[in-house]
């Protein structure tokens, strides 16, 4: 079954690819090595879930937004690569805004990893680091990068 198609049986959407908010790009490519910025969790409407895991969001609440940004990331891996089908998740880096006492990153970050898998099948198996930080911009729940890799 196609990416795609496992997306559609999920009743999962992409998202548009949000608009950077500083001097970057959505992705870049060298060679056949694809590299996603960071994204936080969107709503539908575009604006962000914000809030200090721990405090304002649970694990829980978190998990789904680390999903929402692993569909993002998707997105702006279909426009690069074209196909969804054709790309192989190599690295991820999650960052889970959270208080100093919170110690549950990898549960937040598996909403993105699990995503990935069930949607790449084992193209979507990746090495990944799961970090706590003091802040994140805008104050945004949690922030995904990841390194891909184009197949022809």
């Amino acid at each position: 079954m196609s990416a795609d198609a496992k997306l559609a049986s999920m009743n999962l959407v992409l998202p548009d690819i949000p608009k950077p908010l500083a001097n970057y790009v959505p992705f870049k490519i060298s060679g056949n090595t694809l590299y996603l910025s960071g994204q936080g969790p969107r709503r539908n409407d575009g604006t962000l879930f914000t809030g200090k895991v721990g405090k304002d969001v649970t694990a829980e609440q978190a998990y789904e937004h680390a999903k929402l940004v692993g569909l993002g990331l998707l997105a702006a891996a279909r426009a690069a690569a074209g196909n969804l089908d054709k790309i192989e998740v190599l690295k991820v880096l999650g960052m889970v805004n959270a208080v100093p006492e919170f110690t549950d990153h990898p549960k937040v970050i598996n909403g993105c990893s699990d995503l990935f898998v069930a949607v790449l099948g084992d193209r979507g198996r990746h090495a990944r680091s799961a970090v706590g930080m003091g802040s994140l911009p805008g104050n945004i729940s949690v922030e995904v990068e990841a390194v891909l890799r184009i197949h022809d």
